[in-house]
This record gives C-alpha cells, structure tokens and sequence, in this order.
C-alpha cells in the first residue's frame, strides 16, 4: 500500500466525536470541542487570511472550518442549504424545486450509511468539521442561522467534491416542475448564453523547469467563478499536511492550491461524464413499468416530502418520484419519460478531495486520480521534482461508439449500459511535453501543450467534445515562445491584454467602412470611431477608449445578429457565434451595430470616447450572496476585461438596473502563481478581501490590488507567518482575546 493512503488509513484521532443529536449542545459536546481547541491555533496575518495549526488532520479540519464560519457563516449554510435540498426552508416556495431535484440524488439516510461505511480516517475528519461548525455556533451566539441550527457528520458528504452540485444542476428545473408539478410546458427559452455571454470556467497553466529562470516548475492557480465563492487559507497538521488555497465555503479540504510539493489547478471539463436515457414506460395498476431488454421493469417510486418557508410559518409539498436503474425520471420527452444517470460517489469523492492535498509527488497525487471521482474537473499539476502534467476528467463512462451519446440513449437496449470507468491511463493526460509548458482553459485538450498535445483522434468522441476558445488561442500566443518565467512575468502572462477575440471582427468593421461610398452619411458620422479602432493594437486598458468602443460595438453586433445565427446553427451549420459575428454579418450591420454603441456610450457617458476603467468597475457594498450595484457609490476602476473577448484575466460585468456603468460580478477570483524548488515560494491575490462583514478591514483591503493585477507574496512558512500576525488565537477566544 501507498505510504500516503497507509498513513490515512492509520489516522486515529484522539477525542473525535462521533453523530451528535439536534438539540442544546451537552456538556459533554462542549468539552470535546473545548479540549480540540487546546490543539489548535489559528494566526490570522496581516489580510486576514487564517492558518491553521494542528495536531492531526482532524484538529486542522476544525480549526478551518471554525475559522470559515467566522468570516462567512452564510455562504457555508447556503451552500448544505443546497446540498442537502433544504433551500426552501430558508427561501420559500420559490425554492421547492431546486430542492426536489437535489433530493432525486441526495437521501439523508443513504448519507447516513455512508458515513457510517467510511473508513475510521475519514470519519474522523467529517466529525471534526461538524464539530468545529456547532462550536462555532456555541461560541458566536450572536450568529443566527436560517435554518441549520446543528451539523452531523454525514452532511460533509452532501458536498464532497465541489463538482456533484455542477453535475446535478444539470436536470432543468422547468421541466422537472412540468414533470413533477403538473406546471404546464415552459416556453421556448433561450440559452444561458443568450442572456450571458461570460464564459464559466478557469485557467490553468504549468512552466516546466526548461522554461524558468530558476529551473524550477511553476503553476499558475486562475479559477474563474463568481466572486467570493471560495475563501484563502492555510491547513497544517502534524500528520503531514500542509495545503494553502482557495477553499469552497463549508468544504474541509483546499480545493485549488499547493503543498510544499505539489500544486494542482482545476478547470471545468468538457468530458462526458453524464447520460440520459428514455424509458418506455408500460403503465399497469400496480404503477408504471419501463422496458428493458426482454423484460418489463417496474419504476422505484418514492414519496419526497419539501418543506418550505411560508411567511412566519412552515409547509410542506409532497411528490412521488420515479428511478429506473439508470437514475431519477427528470422529465418527458414525447412517449417517453427522461432519466438521467451521473456519478454518485460521495465517500470517494470526499477522500480523493482530501488526499491530494497530501500528496508529495506524481505517484501519490497520481494515487487519488485513481479514485476517479472528480466528476467535472481537468487537473492541471506541477510539482517540486520539475514535472507538469495535465489530467483531462476524471470520471469517464467507457461507452459504445456506434451511439451517440450526446442525445439521450435508448434505455431498453442493454447496450447502451455504461461499461466500467476510464482508467486514468485510457484517458487524456498529458505529463512533461518538450515544449516546457500546459494551458486549459476549458478549452479541448487538443491544443494543451501546442505542437505536442494529444491527438483528438485517438480518443472517442465522448472523452472530448470540447471545442477550442479565445482564451486558448490566447493561451497559446502567449506562452508559446517565452522560456524565461519567473513568477513575475508569469503573473503579467496571465494578464495579458492582447483581446484576441477582436482579432477577426475589427478587419472586418474597418473594411465595411472603407467598402462606403463617399456620399454616404455614415463615412462622416463614423469616420472618428473607425479611426481609432482601425489604431488599436486590441490590448485592454483603464484608459484606453477603443477598448470601451469595441466592447459596445461587440456587445451591440452580438444582441443584434444572434436570433440569425442561432436559425443558422439549428439547421446544422456547425459555425460558431464568434466566427458568425466576423464572416457572416453584413457590412451595414457592423456599421450600424457601431453607430449605436457610440450613441449608447454618448448618452450613458457624455462621450463614446470614455476610458474603459471609467465603465468597467469593482463593487462590494454589502456582504449578500446576491450583489446591489449603485453607481453613487465607491468603486474601483478594473482595466482587464471579459473572457468573451480573450482576456486571460477574466472579469465578467455588465451593467443592472439602475445602473450604467458595468460592475463584475464573476472571473477572476482567488489567483496565485507557485513555484517549485527546494522551498515553495507563491504570490496570491483573492477578490475584494476576505472577509464578509463590511466593518472588516479585510473586506476591501484587496479590492485595489485585485483590480490591478498587484499580487502578494503568501505566507506558507511558519516563520513567515509569525512576522505578520495580526492575530493568534485558539477556538473559542473572541475578538481581542
């Protein structure tokens, strides 16, 4: 066995608590927790970043996960709110379908087996994060949650690798309630990307040593989510860890960082990792029955009770679900009811999430990808032997090529089953390529390394169906000559401001207006704005003007031109909307896409010719979940710009009601660049500050540094840390103790 999974599966905690009950804390209970806090201590530096200190695993597990709490209790609440299928409770109605559809997958009781099923290890540190939450409760009772009052254990599995929630999120909340509510259709609808055109996802880049100064490995940390999703922190124990990064609200393990080792970057994967299949159902009078094969199975039903918020009181909804053995019936699609089938693997999700951030090397960060349990990420890597390597999924179905698993399968022909998983080995990596360099920028993998990247026709259509983006094409400009990182210039790469995306379009406006008669009005009306753009070298600025024409004129072609291209793309012309805006709109639409955006610039601005940093803002003003935006307010001018367009530093804003500026709400969020060698050095910068309440000095302290790109260095030593302590304390001291 492994020295890393022995040492795990040998972990015996000393003072653990096992499931607690609901209800006041017991005396008991609370001697526990105050005899874990004696063996840690948190030392909060001077941003407010916590690292904590403990003797096992498991204290580190509480003390983290106490001092989460203290900066936002309720993003970590909201997040087991969703988890678990409990929205409602706190919102009201408006959430009992979101919570169905979580509770089609998650079954406290089946959590509860689970728990209880995992190894002693394991279980240690979920009673430990259940611990450290209810003692923060105890502590802090000031804090007043919505609906969850006291944890167990079980719950850390609900939300036990960051991905089932996206996977999940899959089934259509409109048309789980036409199934299950009886609600009538929904109305055709447009796409998210009709209403947003901000790519979700993340960057992800590894320096080989051959491409450093110093000969080390580099890696480049660049998740881009909506802000404030994750906190920055520091877990270390005597039992060998040691991880720094962003850590997911309520979560107990660092979900993009590093160890002194290894450091791994996740990206949103493309790889098909989910089915549907449409059951033929047979109705009988002891139920509903679908075929399958020969036979006639007969649907599991089940009664889901959802409570909910109902003013000052509470209520409650019942329904009767169905599953098949492919999974939970989500909807009807003709004759045929719709289930879909996705990974549910909760305890090996929770130990993969956990185990490589002990990982200290390839072969032991290589032994939790084994597990095959992360779900909807890519893993970019690097570590302190000079290795980088890339890991395209995680958690592959092997499938028959003669289907076509992008449409839902028919689920009575056996042949449609899934056939075991994809080792590790049967997908795409990409470990050390010549070229001294990795991208994924949830783009394909087919470009992740240059002219040494996997085939695509080495591989089933299903493991890759990505496409290529800006952001990659971007990517690969940028580091495909460069061979003298630092992690300086290796920040400065990753915020690049060449847009990319405007590379085609702008040729093809300067040509339309070159294409005008002399006579025409618009050779006049326009001749200024051509003129600058035609000038521009297409990078991003605070005060560059050309970059906010562009993005009008863009943003206006786009709205303008999509109901065209959508009709085009139905029919089965495969062309993408970006590709459609260069080569396909006419010369009178760019023009006049470009007239209304001066127009829209002059009314909103007083001038077209407006700095895109007087438009393009940071805003923080309270510590809500969902942001209000006031243009009277404080805001910080941000010069880099949407991944829409190439931008590598991503910041997707628009503007919202009441307001004309566009303020950013996702993209960048906690970024840091490490490297490798003999000693783990790192420079991070996280979204806005770190902590939730307004009062904090660690609300905003980062908002300028953020918006400019300034990173600091981070603190992983102990000796580092103890020259910037703002405060050390242990769980349960207040403020100032």
């Amino acid at each position: 066995m492994n020295r890393l999974m022995l040492a795990l599966t040998l972990t015996l905690t000393l003072g653990c608590g096992g499931p607690a009950t609901d209800g006041p804390a017991s005396q008991a209970d609370i001697a526990r927790w105050e005899q874990r806090a004696q063996n840690i201590t948190i030392i909060r530096d001077t941003w407010g970043i916590p690292h904590i200190y403990g003797t096992t695993d498991a204290d580190a597990v509480f003390g983290m996960i106490y001092a989460q709490a203290e900066d936002d209790f309720n993003r970590i609440e909201v997040n087991f709110l969703n988890g678990m299928g409990r929205l409602a409770e706190a919102e009201g109605e408006s959430e009992i379908y979101r919570d169905l559809r979580m509770k089609l997958f998650i079954d406290p009781d089946d959590m509860k087996e689970q728990y209880a099923g995992s190894p002693q290890w394991l279980q240690a540190l979920m009673d430990a994060w259940a611990d450290g939450l209810n003692y923060f409760l105890h502590t802090h009772p000031d804090v007043q949650p919505r609906v969850l009052t006291h944890f167990e254990p079980w719950m850390a599995l609900t939300f036990s690798e960051g991905s089932i929630g996206g996977d999940i999120e899959r089934v259509s909340l409109a048309d789980l309630e036409t199934f299950y509510g009886q609600a009538p259709a929904p109305a055709a609808t447009a796409a998210i990307g009709d209403r947003d055109d901000e790519p979700r996802g993340s960057n992800g880049f590894a320096i080989a040593p051959s491409n450093t100064t110093s000969g080390h490995a580099m890696l480049y940390i660049n998740p881009h989510t909506s802000f404030f999703f994750r906190s920055e922190l520091q877990m270390v124990s005597e039992e060998g860890l040691n991880a720094y990064g962003a850590v997911t609200w309520g979560q107990f393990f660092v979900y993009q960082g590093f160890n002194e080792r290894t450091g791994w970057m996740h990206t949103s994967s493309r790889a098909d990792a989910i089915d549907e299949y449409l059951e033929t159902i047979v109705q009988k009078d002891d139920g509903p029955y679908y075929t399958y094969g020969d036979e006639e199975r007969k649907l599991r039903a089940t009664t889901l009770s959802i409570p909910y918020k109902d003013g000052d009181a509470m209520a409650q909804r019942e329904f009767t679900v169905y599953h098949s053995h492919h999974g939970p019936i989500i909807r009807a699609e003709g004759g045929t009811w719709v289930a879909i089938k996705l990974m549910q693997e909760p305890v090996k999700a929770l130990t993969q999430s956990f185990t490589r951030t002990k990982a200290k090397n390839r072969a032991e960060f290589r032994q939790s990808m084994d597990l095959l349990t992360n779900s909807s990420n890519n893993t970019v890597y690097a570590d302190a032997d000079g290795n980088i390597g890339y890991y395209h999924g995680n958690f592959i179905p092997k499938r028959d090529t003669q289907f076509d698993w992008t449409r839902p399968l028919d689920g009575s022909n056996p042949a449609t089953e899934w056939q075991g998983l994809h080792t590790v080995d049967e997908a795409i990596t990409l470990f050390n390529p010549p070229n001294g360099w990795i991208q994924n920028t949830n783009n394909w993998p087919f470009s992740a390394a240059g002219p040494n990247s996997p085939k695509q026709a080495d591989y089933p259509s299903y493991m890759a169906p990505d496409s290529e983006n800006v952001r990659g094409l971007h990517a690969m400009l940028v580091f495909g000559s460069k061979t003298d990182f630092t992690l300086d210039s290796l920040i400065a790469a990753g915020y690049d401001s060449y847009l990319i995306g405007f590379e085609p379009m702008i040729p093809s406006l300067v040509a339309a207006y070159d294409g005008l008669a002399a006579s025409d009005p618009a050779k006049a009306a326009l001749r200024d704005q051509v003129a600058l753009l035609r000038a521009w070298d297409l990078r991003f600025s605070e005060e560059s003007t050309a970059t906010s024409l562009a993005t009008y004129w863009g943003n206006e072609l786009t709205d303008r031109v999509r109901p065209e291209w959508r009709q085009v793309a139905d029919g089965g012309d495969a062309i993408t909307l970006d590709a459609y805006l260069a080569t396909r709109t006419t010369p009178k639409q760019r023009l006049d896409a470009l007239a209304a955006a001066s127009e829209r610039l002059a009314t909103d601005f007083g001038n077209w010719q407006t700095p895109w940093g007087e438009i393009n803002r940071y805003q923080r003003l309270t510590g809500d979940i969902v942001q209000q935006f006031d243009d009277n307010a404080p805001s910080v001018a941000v010069g880099f710009h949407s991944g829409r367009w190439g931008s590598l530093a991503s910041f997707g804003s628009r503007t919202y009601p009441g307001t004309k500026r566009m303020y950013g709400t996702s993209g960048n969020s906690f970024i840091a660049a490490v490297e490798f060698g003999d000693r783990v050095r790192a420079k991070a910068v996280t979204a806005g500050g770190l902590s939730s309440d307004p009062t904090s000095p660690h609300f905003d302290d980062q908002a300028v540094p953020y918006a400019k790109g300034r990173f600091r260095e981070v603190l992983f030593y102990r000796e580092d840390v103890d020259q910037h302590i703002e405060r050390q304390y242990q769980p349960g001291a207040r403020a100032g103790s």
